[in-house]
């Protein structure tokens, strides 16, 4: 069963649809944003420390969070129906998919480039198919081993001139990234059946207030020493957007993208994040990429690309 077979149930739309066209305008808005976020987060830290920035972003998501379930869904009594046991797998989404997955992803920007963080991240389609297969629900074919390694080749070769330059913080900070773009695919795959049971706003809120009190006090000490004094207008404005638009808005959509088009049909979309912040990096924040960054980064996204549909080309009629 390749990827583009769609190990979703039944019930949801065909590609084409007026539904699938409107999730499929949603994810593509919203990649978009992602993809410009690197650049917004860059330029934040250039005054807040990343501790301080996550602080600041789990305070408000969780109100947030509290609010859109209180006017949506009536608050309390949305939790209340559901089960225990998918209320406790939310905990740990919540836990997985926030407190880990969007510190590593903090840091490894601020440790690494805005396009370097893109493009790793990117690679998420390739761990969204790795855990498919490891479930149970996809088999791996040749042409897609094939994709999986060329794509591990281009990251080889897009890190190389760190590794050669031994600038070991950016290193590490994309090898985090590599990571924490492991933990987004587990967290989609695995918040896939609780979306189609619950929806896509209770199992974010859920997620986003059981994810968010590790984030707050680990990052407490360091938030109360941040020069929150030096903030502009500008500053704070970045800080809004990347907690509430692209962070607790983007996950909202993205969950409710995943459950209109499915799983394998939305993943592919990422593939799009390297080159939004590619050109957002270079026109906002000044960032140039050499020869052999530029061919590694090919090569990535030309093997996460084939891993992705060579079944699907195979088996077209």
């Amino acid at each position: 069963m390749s990827p583009s077979a769609d190990p979703q149930p039944t019930g949801l739309p065909p590609s084409g649809t007026p539904s699938s066209s409107w999730a499929l305008a949603a994810g593509l808005v919203i990649v978009c944003i992602w993809g410009a976020n690197f650049a917004v987060q860059k330029t934040l830290f250039q005054v807040l420390p990343p501790a301080g920035f996550l602080f600041a972003r789990y305070l408000l998501m969780p109100l947030c969070a509290a609010l859109l379930l209180v006017f949506s869904k009536g608050g309390l009594r949305a939790v209340r129906s559901v089960p225990r046991a998918d209320l406790l797998q939310m905990a740990f989404l919540g836990f997985l998919g926030h407190s880990v997955h969007v510190t590593m992803v903090t840091f490894g920007i601020h440790w690494s480039t805005a396009f370097s963080s893109a493009l790793i991240l990117a690679c998420g389609p390739i761990f969204t198919l790795l855990i498919l297969h490891w479930a149970g629900h996809e088999r791996l074919s040749w042409p897609q081993i094939a994709g999986v390694g060329l794509a591990c080749v281009g990251v080889l070769v897009f890190l190389s001139d760190k590794l050669l330059g031994q600038q070991w913080a950016a290193t590490g900070g994309d090898l985090m990234m590599l990571l924490a773009a492991a933990l987004f695919s587990y967290y989609t795959v695995m918040s896939k059946p609780l979306i189609q049971r619950h929806g896509g706003v209770t199992v974010m809120a859920c997620a986003t207030i059981a994810g968010s009190p590790p984030v707050v006090l680990v990052c407490a000490a360091s938030a109360w020493a941040a020069p929150w004094a030096a903030m502009t207008a500008l500053h704070w404005g970045l800080l809004l957007w990347a907690s509430l638009v692209s962070a607790f808005l983007g996950w909202l959509v993205w969950g409710w993208v995943n459950e209109r088009r499915g799983v394998a049909r939305t993943a592919p979309l990422q593939y799009l994040m390297p080159v939004v912040a590619g050109v957002v990096a270079w026109w906002a924040t000044g960032e140039r990429f050499s020869a052999v960054k530029l061919g590694g980064a090919t090569l990535t996204l030309a093997g996460v690309a084939l891993a992705q549909f060579a079944d699907r080309l195979r088996q077209r009629p």
